[in-house]
């Protein structure tokens, strides 16, 4: 995941707003660290749960990338309160399909499907070696 996320962060530029997809324990954190590394941000990019957003400048004179989950969140109003320069960065919210309809004209979905290793689906049930589904879709509101 993290090999796929440097791919796609070398290829980002200023405005780009990414929106990741997928059950608890994915990779969605780890394609933006992928993500984070192409772009040459500074790390360490953890998952932004309990702080909504966090900021990482960059260091190669590039684009900030900030990482957002809007799990927690309900709307794109209270992703738009978190004062997030969407114009000025590349912007990743985890969770936000649904929710940041309004801050751009476009973005890009990126999907990630996982096989679970039981009926049930659990989260302590994932391999963490499977192989994932990524899907990526260009969204022009």
């Amino acid at each position: 995941m993290e090999r796929l996320g440097e791919r796609i962060g070398s290829g980002l530029v200023v405005g780009d707003l990414i929106v990741l997809t997928g059950p608890l324990g994915a990779g969605k954190t780890t394609l933006t660290r992928g993500i984070a590394e192409g772009l040459g941000v500074r790390g360490p990019v953890q998952s932004p749960t309990f702080v909504i957003a966090r900021t990482h400048p960059s260091l190669v004179g590039g684009a900030p990338l900030v990482h957002a989950d809007a799990y927690r969140l309900d709307s794109a109003l209270e992703l738009d309160d978190l004062d997030v320069d969407v114009d000025g960065s590349v912007t990743i919210v985890e969770w936000g399909r649904g929710k940041v309809d309004g801050l751009r004209d476009t973005w890009f979905d990126i999907e990630i499907e996982r096989p679970v290793g039981s009926v049930e689906g659990s989260a302590e049930d994932l391999d963490l070696d499977a192989p994932r589904v990524v899907t990526i879709t260009r969204v022009d509101a």
